[in-house]
C-alpha cells in the first residue's frame, strides 16, 4: 500500500534535446524578446484539469501611459502598524517562556503549509491530490497565514505565472523590489490583473467544497485562527502573560509568514542563477527556500510550474515536500507530479544559464 502511495508518475513532456516536437515562438517573459523553444507544457493541463499556469506568450502589454497609481491607505496604515508590532514582538522575546517562542515557531510551520502546501501546490497548481480531511487542515492552515482567501490567492498566483512580469502580473518584479515585495498590496491592481483574473477558469476550485466554505467564512477564520488560536493557547495553558502571548506567537509570527511569501515574489524573482531557463526573471535563492519552506527554487518553479516539489532536489530544505511525502505515506495524499531526470537535464541544456555545472 504505501510503496503505491509513494509512486511518483513522471512526467516527461518537456523533451526537445531528444524528439523535435516544439515550436519556436518569442517569449517577453524577462524583458526583451528573444527566440525560444516552447515545450509542449500545454499537454499536461489535461493531466492535471488545467493549464492556466503556464505562461501565456501571446499578450502584449497596452500601449499609452501607464494608469495613475491608487494607494488603498486602509492597507498602508494596517501594514505599518503590523510590522511595528513585530518589531515590539521582537523586543519581547527575551521575556517570553520557552515554551512559548517553541509554540511561536510550530504556529510559522502550519500557517506556511497553509500557503506553501496548501494554496500554492494543491489549489493553485494541482501538483498533487489531497483527501478531503488533508484539505480542511491545510484550509485551516491557511486562514491561520491570513494571505487572502484559497480562492483568491490562487487566482492571483495562476495570473502571475500565466502573464509573469507584465503589466497583468499581480506583483510584477519589473516594477521594483519594493513594489515585488508589499507595495502591490499597497495600491490598487492594474487594470490587466483584474482583466484576466476574469477570464481564468476557476472551476476546480468552485467545485471545492472546502475552498468555498473557507471563503464564505474567511473574515471568522481569520480572526479565530491568525489571531485568537495562537494567543489563546500560551495563555490558558502555561500561564504567558497576555501581552506576550499576542504580540509574539500572533502579530509577530503572522509578519514573519508574510515577508517570508513575499520574499518569493521580490528576491526570488531578482537574486539568484537561473539554471532551468536563462529567459526568464525567478531565481533560485538559497534564503528564500529556507525561509519559505522550500520555495525558493523559483527557476525551477516557473519552468516546471506542474512539480509537486517545486524543485528536483526532494527535501533538500524543502520542508514541505517532506510533509507532503508524509501525507502520501499517510494515505492523505496521492498522485504527486513531478518531472523526469531526463527532462530536467534536457532543460538545462537548453535554455539554462549553465549554473548546473559550477
Amino acid at each position: 500500500m504505501a510503496a503505491r502511495l509513494l509512486r511518483e508518475e513522471k512526467l516527461s513532456k518537456d523533451l526537445p534535446s531528444f524528439t523535435t516536437t516544439a515550436t519556436t515562438r518569442a517569449t517577453r517573459n524577462g524583458g526583451a524578446g528573444i527566440e525560444k523553444a516552447l515545450s509542449n507544457q500545454e499537454d499536461l493541463g489535461g493531466d492535471r484539469g488545467m493549464t492556466d499556469d503556464i505562461f501565456d506568450e501571446s499578450y502584449c502589454e497596452k500601449e499609452g501611459p501607464k494608469p495613475a497609481r491608487r494607494y488603498v491607505w486602509r492597507n498602508i496604515i494596517l501594514m505599518s502598524l503590523l510590522h511595528l508590532g513585530a518589531l515590539y514582538g521582537l523586543w519581547l522575546i527575551p521575556a517570553a517562556k520557552p515554551v512559548t517562542l517553541v509554540w511561536g515557531f510550530l504556529c510559522f510551520l502550519l500557517s506556511a503549509l497553509g500557503i506553501t502546501a496548501g494554496a500554492h501546490r494543491i489549489w493553485s497548481h494541482r501538483s498533487y491530490k489531497a483527501s478531503l480531511p488533508l484539505r480542511i487542515f491545510l484550509a485551516i492552515a491557511n486562514s491561520m497565514a491570513f494571505q487572502n482567501d484559497i480562492y483568491e490567492w490562487a487566482r492571483d498566483h495562476r495570473v502571475h505565472h500565466k502573464f509573469s512580469e507584465t503589466d497583468a502580473d499581480p506583483h510584477n518584479a519589473t516594477r521594483g523590489f519594493f513594489f515585488s515585495h508589499v507595495g502591490w498590496l499597497l495600491v490598487r491592481k492594474h487594470p490587466d490583473v483584474i482583466e484576466k483574473g476574469r477570464k481564468l477558469d476557476m472551476a476546480d476550485l468552485k467545485a471545492d467544497k472546502v475552498v468555498m466554505f473557507q471563503r464564505r467564512f474567511y473574515k471568522l477564520s481569520v480572526v479565530a485562527m491568525c489571531f485568537l488560536f495562537p494567543t489563546l493557547v500560551p495563555w490558558c495553558f502555561w500561564g504567558e502573560s497576555l501581552r506576550n502571548s499576542f504580540f509574539l506567537p500572533a502579530i509577530l509570527r503572522y509578519v514573519l509568514v508574510l515577508n517570508a511569501t513575499w520574499l518569493v515574489n521580490s528576491a526570488a524573482h531578482m537574486f539568484g542563477n537561473r539554471p532551468y531557463d536563462r529567459n526568464i526573471n525567478p531565481r533560485e535563492n538559497r534564503l528564500v527556500t529556507f525561509g519559505a519552506l522550500g520555495e525558493g527554487f523559483h527557476n525551477y518553479h516557473h519552468t516546471f510550474p506542474y512539480d509537486y516539489s517545486t524543485s528536483e532536489f526532494g527535501w533538500h530544505y524543502n520542508f514541505t515536500t517532506a510533509f507532503i511525502d508524509l501525507m502520501c505515506l499517510l494515505g492523505l495524499a496521492s498522485d504527486r507530479k513531478k518531472v523526469s531526470k531526463e527532462t530536467i537535464l534536457a532543460r538545462k541544456i537548453r535554455t539554462g544559464d549553465g549554473s548546473h555545472n559550477g
